[in-house]
This record gives structure tokens, sequence and C-alpha cells, in this order.
């Protein structure tokens, strides 16, 4: 897509509460017509499967969206512009380096999200840089405070 909603500023940052976190959701929304794949970092319980749910919430997925932590990867479904959508979410924190990764087939995942053919968000994308190759947009949450966050986007390309 070629619109102006879907660019990002250089290291854009989103200042959300977790109150108005589906506003931070939405902004995630508008940029998947331009990127298949999206990791997300950020320190322990700062909210990245939360924030994950709320995108996964605002595009109407049905199934029960959770933390992958030890099945490596759950599958969504959704519906957009009448056709059935995927969405590969993964956990990458048990995994030791990309070759471990490979071997549990998330290059196969990520490979699906390169031809177009379903998103995958990644979460402890930093556990495998290695199985990651441009275009993705890189989710950085830090904690402001309890109830505060702040997202930084990079479009890596």
């Amino acid at each position: 897509m070629d619109n102006s909603r879907d660019k990002i500023q250089e290291n854009e940052r989103r200042a959300y509460s977790l109150s108005d976190i589906d506003q931070a959701a939405a902004r995630l929304k508008q940029l998947m017509g331009s990127f298949s794949i999206f990791t997300f970092s950020g320190d322990m319980g700062a909210g990245k499967t939360t924030l994950i749910s709320h995108l996964c919430a605002l595009l109407q997925v049905q199934d029960h969206v959770s933390s992958p932590t030890f099945a490596l990867v759950n599958e969504y479904h959704y519906e957009a512009e009448g056709n059935d959508r995927v969405i590969y979410h993964m956990d990458w924190y048990r995994l030791r380096d990309s070759a471990d990764a490979i071997s549990a087939g998330m290059e196969d995942y990520l490979l699906q999200a390169h031809h177009g053919l379903v998103h995958c968000f990644v979460e402890w994308p930093e556990k495998a840089p290695g199985l990651l190759r441009p275009p993705y947009l890189s989710v950085n949450i830090t904690t402001a405070g309890p109830e505060e966050r702040e997202m930084t986007l990079l479009a890596v390309e």
C-alpha cells in the first residue's frame, strides 16, 4: 500500500496507558498493509502479549489469544475482504538460538509471511535474530510506569 497512514517515521514513538491500549493496537493494524512480520521486544511483563491480544481483538480474531510460550506458535484466524487470514503468533523466549528456531520450524512460518500469505507476530525476536530478514516492523515496548507504556516502531527494510 502506498497510503501515508501506512508509513512510519524513523523510530516512531507512541506513549499509551493500559486503558487506551487499543489506540496503540490500532496503529499496528494500520501498518499491517505494509508489513507481514512484526517483532515485539521488551522486558518480561512489558505487555507484548497484551498488545498483540488487543490487536487481534481489533481484527476480530475469533480464536483465543494467549502467550505461545510453551507451544512456541499459536495460529489465529480473522476475516479480511471476505477471505480467511492467518496470523502466526510466535514466542521465541525458550529458544536458544537461530539453529534451535530452525529446528522448531520457525523459518517456514516466516517464509509464508514474506510471500504475503500470513502475518507473523514474533515475541522475543532477539533469541533468533538470524531468522529475521527484511522487511519487518520492530515494535519495542518499554514500561514507563505501572499502567504506562511506550512503543517504538522501526521499519527494518
